[in-house]
């Protein structure tokens, strides 16, 4: 099933098991329910009815479901059981072979988490993102401009991959006909191998990974050799809690941030042109009032969620809303449900521009693992829809959307628009 596109009658179905399936066969965790977009109806049930749970077998072996707002906000804020390491397994519900394993500073516990987050943190400071926001403005004109009307295109591709790459490519003062690199990168570093992959073996995506450590690595001597600079590789090259990383932590710290640089505000992105194609009432209203855009981001941000999840595991044994939680237990917190949490969320399944408080929702995360660069995030998807507003009416979006196959990366790999000319 992996790669067609089902027809309505069969999405419907898709999305009418999770009524009739019962609860002990729940895997929420299916990528194939991502692909198809059948997840919801599986979260709004374990809300409800078990939102502790427990999935004793899939494709990426047992683990625990966390699904409340405020039940995952709690999860998130206890370091002394739920560990982020990536000796445990990482961030993510699939395990890496332990020999593949690599540290970053999310896949970390305090103390050592700070020490080379904080080494990157100068990129993200008010007065750094002024100085961003002038070349975000310009590369976002002028990809705008060349956009073509009156015939459809992939938005995808020609705008939110081609942004967000180049925003990478500033970032990490990376050379600029080379930045798509990245973007294959990023798409590789969280891919699920299999025939219908980007890749077919795991031993391919470790190879293209490798290649891109050994890319960065020369980037890294030539940083080393130069005085500190404002970009991501020379922070970390001259930083005392990353100047000395072995070569699987400073391959762990890439990942994290072309991944963190990428996936979430090209996800967003897209989702943006799609969340209003679906409520064109919302998008008369941004028409009318290009001021509604500081609530409209962090609605367009809750909304897409772009990254489903992230996973914990257990320290020792811990009961947890009456579930006997054990040491070694993987527990993975739904973002995505708990973006769609009646108790947290008023009308949550609604989008709305001008919600009284938009930025209550967990796309970032929170507690200390909360997005490093999300202010940027919020600054690129703002000023390419202030962009946007000046210059075009309507975009059509023409087509569904094909979505990325997984349960963690919440994202469309194509989305079909028109400019009318």
């Amino acid at each position: 099933m992996h790669g067609t596109i089902e027809s309505a009658a069969k999405l419907d179905e898709l999305r009418a098991r999770a009524t009739s399936l019962p609860l002990e066969q729940f895997d929420p965790g299916d990528p194939e329910l991502f692909r198809t977009d059948t997840f919801w109806p599986y979260f709004d049930r374990l809300r409800r009815e078990d939102p502790v749970h427990y999935c004793k077998d899939s494709m990426f072996g047992p683990y625990w479901s966390v699904t409340r707002y405020n039940d995952i906000m709690e999860i998130e804020t206890n370091h002394s059981v739920f560990s982020s390491a990536s000796a445990l397994g990482g961030i993510t519900i699939r395990d890496i072979d332990p020999d593949l394993r690599r540290e970053s500073f999310i896949s970390m516990d305090p103390p050592r988490h700070a020490a080379q987050r904080k080494t990157v943190a100068p990129m993200f400071t008010p007065t750094h993102l002024d100085n961003l926001a002038l070349s975000i403005r310009e590369r976002s004109a002028e990809c705008l401009d060349n956009l073509p009307r009156g015939e459809v295109f992939d938005w995808v591709d020609k705008v939110s991959i081609e942004l967000t790459t180049q925003m990478l490519a500033v970032l990490f003062d990376f050379p600029w006909e080379d930045r798509r690199k990245l973007t294959r990168w990023s798409d590789i570093a969280t891919t699920i191998p299999g025939p219908d992959g980007l890749v077919a073996t795991e031993d391919e995506r470790q190879a293209e990974l490798t290649e891109c450590a050994g890319y960065f690595a020369r980037l890294w001597k030539e940083r080393i050799e130069q005085p500190p600079k404002s970009d991501l590789l020379s922070m970390m090259a001259h930083g005392a809690a990353t100047r000395d990383m072995d070569a699987k932590n400073f391959l762990g710290n890439l990942i994290l941030l072309i991944v963190g640089g990428n996936d979430t505000t090209r996800n967003t992105m897209s989702g943006s042109i799609y969340a209003l194609s679906q409520h064109p009432e919302q998008y008369r209203k941004l028409r009318e009032n290009p001021g509604l855009l500081d609530s409209f981001v962090p609605e367009v941000i809750r909304w897409q969620t772009p990254l489903a999840h992230m996973r914990r595991t257990a320290l020792a044994d811990f009961e947890f809303r009456g579930k006997q939680i054990k040491q070694g237990d993987k527990v993975v917190m739904w973002y995505v449900s708990g973006n769609r949490d009646e108790e947290a969320i008023e009308k949550p399944y609604d989008f709305i521009i001008d919600r009284a408080r938009p930025r209550t929702h967990l796309s970032f995360g929170f507690g200390i693992h909360r997005c490093v660069g999300l202010r940027l995030a919020e600054l690129q998807l703002k000023i390419i829809w202030e962009e946007i507003l000046k210059r075009f009416d309507h975009i059509d979006v023409v087509g569904e959307p094909k979505r990325v196959y997984s349960s963690f990366v919440k994202g469309l790999e194509t989305l079909p628009v028109k400019i009318t000319a």
